[in-house]
């Protein structure tokens, strides 16, 4: 069983940056492929980023290449989020997830344990 906990979320204006981190529970974290995504008001969830289980490959969703960045440390149990260049448009609830599969994975049906998410949202 693995825990999420995610924290970092808040108020922001349009080109300002947030880092979200996202700490699991457990002794298996390093064998865990991680991602993120996140929910807009009314909209599905999407794909934004994942890393495989020892940070070495990671992948991003069109609109995030280039501002987003995911990162993890294994020692800390932690993935992280930096997000610059914010835009309206990126206003939503953020989830990290995990997998038991250690490469990347890029659907939410391929993660296994979720959290509770962090509200980023972005003031025009």
């Amino acid at each position: 069983q693995v825990q999420l906990v995610e924290s970092g979320g808040g108020l922001v204006q349009a080109g300002g940056s947030l880092r979200l981190s996202c700490a699991a529970s457990g002794h298996t974290f390093s064998s865990y492929a991680m991602g993120w995504f996140r929910q807009a008001p009314g909209k599905e969830r999407e794909f934004v980023a994942a890393i495989n289980y020892n940070g070495g490959r990671t992948v991003y969703a069109d609109s995030e290449k280039g501002r987003f960045t995911i990162s993890r440390d294994n020692a800390k149990n932690t993935v992280y989020l930096q997000m610059n260049s914010l835009k309206p448009e990126d206003t939503a609830v953020y989830y990290c997830a995990a997998s038991y599969a250690s490469t990347l994975r890029l659907q939410g049906y391929e993660y296994n344990y979720w959290g509770q998410g962090t509200q980023v949202t972005v003031s025009p």
